[in-house]
């Protein structure tokens, strides 16, 4: 037992020998996203949100350069290189929360994509030894596969033991315990975990090893009998394209992306097979897959140009895009070329991703933020909105196009173009960009947008027009009434005040009617909220209006509701909710 328990304490103090940085990163970002996750009120937070992104993006970062020094030396060099790279891209981020828009979405994904693809092939770098390469990365596949296993164990075992603990001994422990331990060991534990499957590094995965079985029987009876049903399915769709002579729904191009995919991490995985006498299928798969790609990626670009065509570039149209050149390399590489490496795979699609973040001009961000910007110029001038180089909100036009136009100007007001928008509006209407973009509220950018067009012309169905009246009365003078009344509080009971019984008699029906009554004596307040909505019938989006009351004399006293908003979904059943209004009421 003491053996055992030497044995196991050397190989944890070999792991932090080994790792120290990584293990160091490891834990600083499960602390950071556990204060993160405090949420304390007037607390800076997204600054620890910040440090656990990037301490968590710096784990693959940093062990993937511990795999390049166990093979070229050079240790403290990269690991200095690796957390420079982390600081620099600290500072990217935006400094404040508000400006932590989608599109850094578009740069943390990749780059986490990138750092994991870099730990598969930067010790095989100009090392012309295909099954080293390949035994070191089916070694880690299994490693993060166990990693999950022990990981999920460990989590839920202590989970447990905390929640015994608190049952049994009345400790009464908040939320906090189990979230907070959720986290410490899902981050540090699950690498923790990885690092003590992986040894000594690329010295153990890279060693040669037999073909473990549960993963042949995996690829061979599950994997790519999959993939063939896939792949027939996929062509019998690309046969009714052909026979109606239509264009291919977007979502095809993510399907044959999955296919494409899978089916080159399918042959990965039974690459030392392909020449063995295995199944059939396997081999058979392995000699025509890339050859049935091509019609299927010659499907993808045309779905995806449709879609660009159509609406111009967004970050991820530009990403699948990419991946489907990047599908193009790898099918004329593997089916012309004589002599093929495997590990042609993780390095193309690398630098394809790198390319798409840091190559000047040509990036996905520059490339989408230059076609919006034409696009949302070719909506104003196809639709005659222009008026001396300004929106002009008066013409008529059309709620699809006015749809398009608060998009694209939400879009870009996303992406600090403020100056470029400014240019299309009048100095009075200026204000719309310059205090919302101040306050990064660009929702509301795209809401006055559409405020400010005077004449809407509905074109879409009936079913699924939202309209939204807003009050622009903030504030309500309560100085000539006695009492305030939340219309919640009477849904829920009655309210009886000086023997008098305020109720809501019918709340909630399917048109959300609203009878107010007072000791019984009725006010139905729907057919004046009715009228307030038939008064904007051909109208749609938000609408600011001066103010939502009615008033009415109610036995000994005077009613006034006041409501926020109303909001209409659906034009033929006229149905309409509101949120909760009030009721101001005082003695006559």
């Amino acid at each position: 037992m003491l053996k055992k328990f030497k044995d196991t304490f050397g190989k944890a103090s070999l792991i932090f020998r080994e790792y120290p940085m990584v293990l160091l990163l490891a834990i600083f970002g499960a602390l950071s996203f556990i204060l993160t996750s405090d949420r304390h009120p007037q607390s800076n937070d997204f600054i620890f949100l910040k440090l656990g992104l990037v301490s968590c993006l710096g784990i693959s970062l940093l062990y993937s350069l511990k795999m390049l020094s166990q093979r070229i030396g050079k240790s403290i060099l990269l690991e200095a290189s690796g957390t420079a790279f982390l600081v620099l891209f600290y500072f990217l981020l935006p400094a404040q929360e508000k400006d932590f828009t989608e599109q850094y979405a578009f740069l943390l994904i990749p780059t986490f994509i990138l750092s994991h693809l870099l730990v598969s092939f930067i010790a095989f770098l100009g090392v012309k030894r295909e099954m080293y390469f390949w035994q070191f990365n089916k070694n880690l596949f299994i490693n993060i596969f166990l990693t999950a296993i022990f990981t999920g164990v460990l989590v839920g075992g202590v989970e447990l033991a905390i929640l015994a603990i608190d049952q049994l001994f009345d400790f009464n422990f908040d939320g906090e315990y189990y979230r907070k331990t959720f986290i410490l060991l899902a981050i540090f534990g699950s690498c923790f975990i990885f690092l003590l499957f992986n040894e000594k590094g690329l010295q153990d995965l890279e060693k040669d090893g037999s073909y473990p079985l549960i993963l042949k029987f995996f690829t061979q009876y599950i994997l790519i009998p999959l993939l063939f049903i896939y792949v027939v399915i996929l062509y019998f769709y690309g046969g009714k394209i052909l026979i109606n002579w239509e264009l291919p729904r977007g979502w095809v191009s993510y399907l044959v992306l999955a296919y494409s995919v899978v089916g080159i991490l399918g042959l990965l995985l039974v690459h030392p097979l392909k020449d063995a006498s295995t199944k059939s299928w396997v081999q058979m798969f392995s000699k025509i897959f890339y050859y049935t790609l091509i019609p299927l990626i010659a499907l993808l670009f045309t779905a995806i140009f449709t879609r660009i065509l159509a609406y111009g570039y967004t970050e991820p149209r530009y990403f699948v895009l990419l991946l489907a050149a990047w599908l193009s390399s790898v099918v004329l590489y593997f089916a012309f070329s004589r002599r093929t490496t495997i590990k042609f795979v993780p390095v193309s699609l690398f630098a394809f991703g790198l390319f798409s973040l840091i190559f000047p001009y040509l990036n996905t961000f520059s490339v989408a933020i230059r076609s919006q910007k034409k696009e949302l110029k070719e909506v104003l001038v196809q639709n005659n909105l222009l008026e001396n180089g300004n929106i002009n909100f008066d013409k008529k036009v059309s709620d699809t196009v006015v749809d398009e136009l608060s998009d694209k100007f939400k879009y870009l007001a996303e992406r600090k173009q403020g100056d470029f928008l400014k240019h299309f509006l009048k100095k009075e209407d200026e204000k719309i960009i310059v205090k919302n973009l101040e306050k990064a509220d660009f929702w509301k950018i795209s809401n006055e947008i559409k405020s400010r067009f005077t004449k809407i012309e509905n074109t879409k169905s009936s079913f699924g027009i939202r309209l939204e009246l807003i009050s622009k009365a903030k504030f309500q003078n309560i100085e000539n009434y006695d009492y305030y009344i939340s219309v919640d509080l009477l849904r829920q009971e009655e309210l009886v005040f000086n023997n008098d019984k305020f109720e809501i008699i019918a709340p909630n029906t399917n048109k959300n009617l609203l009878v107010f009554a007072i000791n019984k004596e009725q006010w139905n307040i729907t057919p004046f909220l009715e009228k307030t909505i038939a008064a904007h019938k051909e109208e749609s989006g938000i609408i600011p209006v001066s103010e939502i009351t009615a008033e009415k004399d109610l036995g000994a006293y005077h009613v006034k509701i006041v409501f926020n908003n109303l909001i209409r979904e659906n034009v033929q059943d006229s149905v309409f909710y509101y949120n909760t209004p009030i009721l101001l009421i005082k003695k006559k």
